[in-house]
């Protein structure tokens, strides 16, 4: 048994990749949504879309949009700005934490280990060549991760939610 999670892992990975940089209608709307999901490492859980944008107007777009959504926003970290306060260099960088604690308790009754990964957060950095990435951990590796049974709908909501949530605070 310990030998499948692994593979069974990999599968739901490569299974719910998406082309980077195409465009697709949604089933319910008339609009197109850019698919930018990228994994760069799929063991490592991480789903990460490109953006349109700088880090700060990726982030204060992102904060705008869960704000909107009546999420709750938790803290908002600048590694940048840090950074800098020691004298350091780093590239844009910030972390937004952010959660709504009827669906994040929800989780913990099915598996109480995922608090470790909860609030919710996502990265948002600029790599060596200017690009912008929005980063957040894939549901279906915390639901193996933590072993989460029983909570189907709650996963399913969520992984929607994030889904649109990236894409909002990152496409034109």
């Amino acid at each position: 048994m310990i030998k499948i999670i692994p593979i069974v892992t990999l599968a739901l990975l490569a299974s719910s990749c998406a082309s980077v940089g195409q465009n697709r209608h949604t089933p319910n709307d008339n609009h197109l949504v850019k698919d930018t999901i990228v994994y760069t490492n799929p063991s490592d859980g991480l789903v990460t879309l490109e953006s349109d944008y700088s880090v700060k107007e990726t982030a204060d777009r992102f904060e705008s949009i869960i704000k909107s959504k009546g999420l709750t926003l938790f803290t908002r970290i600048n590694h940048q700005k840090n950074a800098e306060g020691v004298n350091l260099k780093l590239r844009p960088t910030e972390v937004i934490i952010f959660g709504n604690p009827k669906a994040g308790t929800k989780l913990m009754q099915c598996a109480q280990n995922v608090a470790i990964d909860l609030p919710q957060k996502v990265l948002i950095s600029e790599d060596a060549e200017k690009k912008v990435f929005l980063s957040y951990n894939n549901p279906e590796y915390l639901k193996v991760r933590h072993n989460i049974q029983g909570c189907d709908k709650v996963m399913n909501d969520i992984s929607t939610l994030l889904g649109k949530l990236g894409t909002e605070a990152t496409s034109k």
